[in-house]
């Protein structure tokens, strides 16, 4: 039988028992291997514990296991009967709010740790705001440390509570709480017996069962040309469709061009097809010879986006160096990079008090704002609210191509 495939985050502030939860899991479902567990084992003899610290599964690079927390993100990969399982486990630090971001970019699902003792907290706000920016569409609230506050069903219901609420004013729709002890495993993977008055999943559960698969046919048909594929007098576009559904005659347009064909062939790993959906990779040929190049859009005849020059984001700035008002820069965008300039640099109102502010003139590392990008031609866009790809750009510093920020379409 075909097993899904999961893509999560794992996040929450310091201390709130991050990585014990990811190790937890990671020794439930039996992936650990037998010379990885012995390693941790040593290394929790030797920082004076009695058994294996399971945070030490997943906090890898030697600064973390000496410092106790972790710094960058550490990706991992487990499976259960049921689904496959691509986890980012993301740093809590302030500091480390743009590995936040970044981890969190591409999944479905974040797991969001707090203390039972100490409730929603400032960098909880900051890790459930970023969720929301990036439109994750499932948030999962894990109120760890269940056994320091006795497991007392009030404490939980209060800080789920909160959190709903919380989440709610930032357009989260959907949130599940879970109460659990990573330290001891309950309501991890297996049910709890101290905590009989939740009848809810455990996270191993939620995990395995939570929708994933969204209709492809309810976005428009998004094809970032990757590569021109010619052969034996035949031309066709390479690509990963980004949204929707392609299918053979149907009439398409390439941009920025504007110019219309038919698709008169799709092949999907060298067989021909008569559609092809979001996320597959896809070779397609048009009954008419255009200019066809990298960096091209192939889009629905009658669903075009917007081609613009002003990009007006939300970003969030990743590099030591800032990003300056009236800076040249390169933006990519799918598979097209161009040149820039940012226009403007404002503080995102609805963040309030989650970030740093950033000032007018600059937006400094792990601050987030929004920031408008005049661009040298015209890009072909979706809000990120509409398509998490075509929706989306990065900025490149054009003088070492080092990645300066990311950021999320508004308009």
């Amino acid at each position: 039988m075909e097993t899904t495939l999961l893509r999560f985050a794992t996040a929450g502030s310091v201390d709130d028992g991050k990585s014990t939860l990811v190790g937890r899991l990671l020794y439930d479902t039996k992936t650990v291997l037998a010379d990885q567990l012995e390693a941790v084992e040593l290394a929790s003899r030797k920082q004076g514990h009695e058994g294996a610290a399971l945070a030490l599964l997943t906090d890898g690079l030697r600064a973390e296991r000496e410092q106790g927390i972790t710094i960058d993100v550490a990706y991992r990969y487990f499976a259960t009967p049921r689904r496959r399982f691509i986890l980012a486990d993301t740093p809590g630090h302030v500091q480390y709010t743009r590995n936040m971001v970044t981890g969190a970019s591409g999944v479905e699902l974040v797991l969001l740790l707090v203390d039972a003792r100490k409730g929603i907290s400032a960098q909880t706000r900051r890790h459930a705001a970023v969720a929301a920016l990036l439109r994750v569409p499932h948030v999962v609230l894990a109120v760890n440390k269940m056994d320091l506050v006795d497991f007392s069903e009030d404490a939980f219901a209060e800080i789920a509570g909160q959190f709903t609420a919380l989440a709610a004013g930032l357009g989260v729709d959907e949130v599940t709480a879970i109460p659990v002890s990573a330290l001891t495993g309950d309501n991890v993977a297996v049910p709890s017996p101290n905590m009989d008055w939740y009848g809810g999943p455990t996270v191993l559960e939620l995990l395995e069962t939570v929708r994933t698969v969204e209709d492809p046919a309810r976005a428009p048909m998004r094809l970032p040309v990757q590569y021109v594929i010619r052969s034996t007098g035949r031309r066709a576009y390479a690509g990963r469709i980004a949204g929707g559904v392609l299918r053979a005659g149907e009439r398409v347009t390439v941009l920025p061009s504007g110019r219309s064909a038919t698709v008169s062939g799709i092949d999907v790993l060298g067989r021909p097809v008569p559609l092809a959906w979001a996320p597959q990779s896809v070779a397609v040929a048009l009954d008419a010879d255009l200019d066809v190049s990298r960096g091209d859009l192939i889009v629905p005849a009658n669903a075009a986006p917007t081609l613009t020059t002003r990009l007006d984001t939300t970003a969030c700035h990743l590099h030591e160096r800032p990003l300056t008002r009236g800076e040249r820069i390169l933006v990519k965008h799918g598979t097209r990079t161009v040149q820039a300039v940012v226009e403007e640099i404002e503080p995102c109102p609805w963040l309030d008090d989650l970030t740093c502010e950033p000032a007018a003139e600059q937006l400094k590392v792990n601050e987030i704002a929004r920031v408008v990008l005049r661009t040298s031609t015209p890009l072909a866009i979706d809000p990120y609210a509409e398509s998490r790809t075509t929706g989306a750009c990065l900025l490149i510093d054009p003088a070492d191509g080092a990645t300066r920020a990311a950021g999320v379409i508004s308009g």
